[in-house]
């Protein structure tokens, strides 16, 4: 994890040394190490400014090639790309953009595919994980664009999700690829999302036909209330790389995720089948807190993170890292594509 001196000084972690790996084939953007010691790198434009819509156009798949080498690409000193221009690089480099179904945080439609980053209060922390991977079907690429960096905090951090399986104890990675894991929601308490806002409709048709089709059992319970029940994978192998990577969000849909206090009143409000979100075994068995702090423990220390500056983009494989967000103050806005 970056300390504040590596967030203020150029000579920190943070762009130290620029020993180049590689040059565009146009030699238009020098490539380096993002941060010491992890494969993601940063792409800087020798003329600043330069577009990077341009830049992706005139050299080929070099950005692609980052991408699956290296797992997480910045791009910094580009000129700042909108909403707009977000969706567009994200199409030109990834063919159709992805729409966010199944929703599991709230976001805004900013533009077409393009949303906001999940809006939960400042203070809070979003622990690492790879988004949608509490669903079969995931986006590969993550697209993030920094509109607005925060005055304190609100990095958003990574971690290397090979590197994160590996540190994961092996009786813990056994327990959870022989069963997988089992995500429950309860729509309808008022206290998370409603079904109507993460299935992006009205009808409850539609909903029991999408759950269908996508493997969620569903139990309608009266009133607004929805039950939804999904089994799926801990760990896959990375299209890319071919590594097995760490692949779920056990740790961030238990309700041990959230502070003790609210954890605490929950527990005391509902049983165990009626929390708003939660998280098991495959088989229905509940989570074992070792295996938890396990994971969460391997999470801390692959965490990497780096500073937003305005214009910053990051390109991320979302099998092959994690990505999350530290609480700040002020303003913040970073917006998202899926591929």
């Amino acid at each position: 994890m970056m300390s504040q001196e590596t967030q203020a000084s150029p000579k920190g972690r943070f762009g130290s040394s620029r020993k180049s790996i590689s040059v565009s084939s146009e030699a238009l953007v020098s490539v380096a190490p993002l941060l010491d010691g992890t494969r993601a790198v940063s792409c800087t434009p020798a003329v600043a400014g330069l577009d990077a819509r341009e830049w992706l156009a005139g050299s080929g798949k070099t950005l692609a090639r980052l991408r699956d080498a290296h797992g997480a690409v910045l791009l910094r000193g580009f000129s700042p790309l909108d909403a707009d221009g977000l969706g567009e690089l994200a199409t030109a480099l990834s063919g159709e953009l992805r729409d966010y179904d199944n929703r599991s945080t709230p976001r805004t439609r900013v533009n077409n595919r393009v949303f906001t980053s999940t809006e939960y209060p400042p203070e809070q922390t979003i622990p690492l994980h790879n988004e949608m991977s509490y669903t079969a079907s995931w986006p590969d690429t993550l697209y993030l664009a920094c509109m607005v960096p925060a005055a304190e905090g609100g990095q958003t951090p990574l971690a290397d999700s090979a590197r994160v399986h590996d540190r994961v104890p092996a009786s813990t990675r056994e327990r959870f690829e022989r069963d997988g894991v089992m995500y429950v929601r309860n729509f309808g308490h008022g206290l998370d999302l409603s079904w109507q806002e993460a299935f992006q409709t009205q009808d409850r048709d539609q909903v029991t036909a999408y759950c269908e089709k996508n493997g969620i059992q569903t139990e309608w319970l009266g009133g607004e209330r929805l039950r939804t029940r999904h089994v799926v994978q801990a760990t896959v192998e990375s299209r890319a790389s071919g590594k097995k990577v760490w692949f779920n969000q056990a740790h961030l849909f238990h309700v041990s995720s959230l502070p003790e206090s609210v954890e605490r009143e929950l527990r005391e409000s509902f049983s165990e089948d009626e929390l708003p979100r939660n998280a098991l075994y495959g088989d229905g068995t509940p989570l074992e807190p070792a295996d938890l702090a396990h994971v969460r423990a391997a999470y801390a220390a692959e965490e990497i993170a780096f500073p937003w500056q305005t214009g910053d983009v990051v390109i991320v494989d979302n099998e092959q890292f994690a990505h999350g967000r530290r609480p700040y103050s002020g303003a913040r806005s970073v917006l998202v594509a899926m591929a």
